[in-house]
């Protein structure tokens, strides 16, 4: 690349060709802040907040549309510059509702951190405001335009990582807001649920249905015995709420925290993980032996499910009819777990602390819950599961590490650990199913080539003389191409993991959500990577790592189940799927 020379507040700086402003400002720890720039997938400039002052210029100029050009000279921080970006802000929070304090996100809003930053005290700008809009009709998604600032990154974000489109811009000038076509509801459209939407808003106009109060309820309810489980992404996120660096291991300190709220038993959702393998391993086994429906998809993720459903009804038998881990931990609760403690499946009330925000529909789908009983009752994110343990008093820097729960249900391995990444489902897969064919203990059950953030990663695997073709996709558009190939029947693959959110649960839409702002010269950027790091390095701490060695599951099988695949497993962890309408519109 050519190198170009320019200087940003005097100091002499070295970029590429073609890069912008903002791009070399920050590749040298130059703070220029944004509001609707969003790194790979949108700037627009619209916002006018990162205008900077360009030497002999006419105008302020947005850095991050503006490319660098030799000698240029850039001004990040005059008078000219900052009097224009605060103008700017204050033009945006003239039609903001600016209810901060009950914002659920006070103190992790950007526009917030921008009015701290320019020293904004007044309401300069007075009017009317823009009629608002406010959506909570769905399961898992409210929005509220009275905080929406029109950044477009909500709507950028749902047609380039997701390739739906489901949100654009409604109406015209003072009337414009964000919304799903005819400002429809999100329980109305093809709307995935996944959340991405909603961890890339930089302010509250976008969050996840809180659910704490039905928690608190059930808590403070003598008659229910009340169960938590927190998937294996949740550990490796939850730290963030509390200040604590990006990519922290909170294993110990959560299950602590979650025992102080009152909750009766602390499970992991691994060993549903581990129980999820067994079945899915079982009926991919099926499949090649029988000439079953090949390739076949894995079937974790909500926010997928709910894509296949509108986008590819035909490729539905592709799926593995397997419930997700959650969902078949909360059926085994209310069957096995209530009958061994003599209690009531009707008084046992299963929270599940997730990193998906499309969990929350995924437990209302009546074809999930197969005991008689709502399987899951609740689904709280790992934000919502932060400020529970906020609300209930406990001092999260003072707690000492603590184990789950460990009767009948407590034991998991390391590959269930590795669930919450996108190919942590395949590895996991494999290392049971390869091991069951070889006939041997597997020596090494690392399969590198499953790891890493690339949007589509292939291996050739050798299962006991048996070569097969396996991929791994997360989001929908790297998703695409690969179903496209299964319709028209050139796939060459035999398993498929597809995974909602781009990086899989370590990303998902109920995660912490990470600033784009710079703190200390460094961006967000990365946390996907330190995220995963986490849960790797938790996987080769554990004794076991297969998922076929967890004595409980064998246990579970022995007591109750049978052999995986059996006539009461499939009732209790398996499901089906069907089309859906893709607009609902009145």
């Amino acid at each position: 690349m050519t190198a170009v020379n320019l200087k940003i507040n005097n100091r002499p700086i070295t970029a590429e060709a073609g890069q912008t402003i903002l791009e070399a400002a920050r590749e040298n720890g130059i703070h220029i802040p944004t509001l609707c720039y969003l790194k790979d997938i949108t700037k627009s400039g619209a916002c006018r907040v990162c205008l900077v002052e360009v030497k002999n210029g006419r105008t302020l100029l947005s850095a991050c549309t503006t490319p660098v050009s030799e000698g240029m000279e850039v001004f990040t921080n005059s008078d000219r510059a900052i009097k224009g970006r605060k103008t700017s802000v204050e033009l945006i929070l003239s039609n903001h509702s600016k209810d901060c304090l009950s914002c659920v996100r006070n103190q992790n809003c950007e526009l917030q951190h921008l009015t701290q930053e320019l020293g904004i005290r007044e309401d300069r700008f007075q009017g009317d405001h823009t009629k608002a809009s406010y959506d909570d009709f769905s399961y898992g998604i409210v929005r509220d335009t009275s905080k929406c600032v029109l950044c477009q990154r909500c709507v950028e974000t749902c047609r380039k990582v997701q390739g739906l489109g489901v949100l654009g811009l409604e109406n015209r000038g003072f009337n414009t807001i964000v919304a799903p076509v005819f400002d429809s509801s999100f329980a109305n459209v093809n709307c995935m649920q996944c959340g991405q939407c909603v961890i890339n808003c930089p302010v509250g106009a976008l969050t996840e249905k809180e659910e704490i109060h039905k928690v608190v309820n059930a808590l403070n309810d003598p008659t229910k015995t009340v169960i938590v489980q927190t998937a294996p992404a949740v550990r490796a996120s939850l730290g963030e709420e509390f200040g604590m660096p990006i990519g922290s291991r909170v294993t110990g300190k959560m299950v602590s925290a979650l025992k102080a709220c009152g909750f009766d038993r602390v499970y992991d959702t691994n060993f549903g993980a581990d129980l999820t393998i067994m079945e899915e391993g079982t009926e991919l086994l099926k499949r090649l032996q029988n000439g079953g429906t090949l390739p076949m998809f894995t079937s974790c993720s909500p926010g997928w499910i709910r894509y296949i459903e509108y986008e590819y009804p035909e490729l539905l038998p592709h799926l593995s009819s397997a419930k997700s881990p959650h969902m078949m931990f909360g059926a085994i609760v209310k069957s096995y777990w209530a009958k061994k403690n003599g209690i009531d499946p009707k008084d046992i009330f299963v929270v599940s602390i997730m990193p998906c925000i499309a969990k929350k529909s995924e437990i209302q789908r009546p074809e999930n819950n197969t005991t008689g009983y709502q399987d899951v009752d609740v689904v709280l994110t790992t934000r919502e599961c932060g400020r529970l343990i906020k609300m209930f008093g406990v001092g999260w820097d003072e707690l000492e590490d603590d184990e789950f729960d460990q009767d009948l249900l407590g034991d998991y391995t390391g590959a269930a650990v590795i669930f919450g990444a996108t190919g942590g489902v395949m590895e996991a897969a494999l290392r049971t199913v390869k091991q069951k064919l070889d006939g041997v203990k597997l020596e090494k059950v690392d399969f590198e080539a499953c790891r890493g953030m690339a949007g589509v990663k292939e291996a050739e695997i050798d299962l006991n003389g048996t070569k097969i073709w396996i991929a791994i996709t997360s989001s929908m558009t790297a998703a695409k191409p690969l179903l496209e190939e299964v319709k028209a029947g050139t796939s060459k693959y035999t398993f498929i993991e597809v995974m909602g959110c781009p990086g899989g649960c370590i990303n998902g839409g109920g995660q912490s959500i990470v600033s784009s702002r710079v703190k200390n010269g460094k961006l967000g950027y990365g946390y996907k990577e330190l995220r995963m790091k986490a849960l790797y390095d938790e996987d080769e701490l554990c004794e076991l790592r297969v998922s076929s060695d967890n004595p409980q599951i064998q246990q579970l099988y022995t007591d109750y189940l049978e052999e995986p695949g059996s006539e009461i497993a499939e009732e209790l962890l398996h499901t089906t799927y069907s089309p859906k309408k893709k607009f609902n519109i009145q």
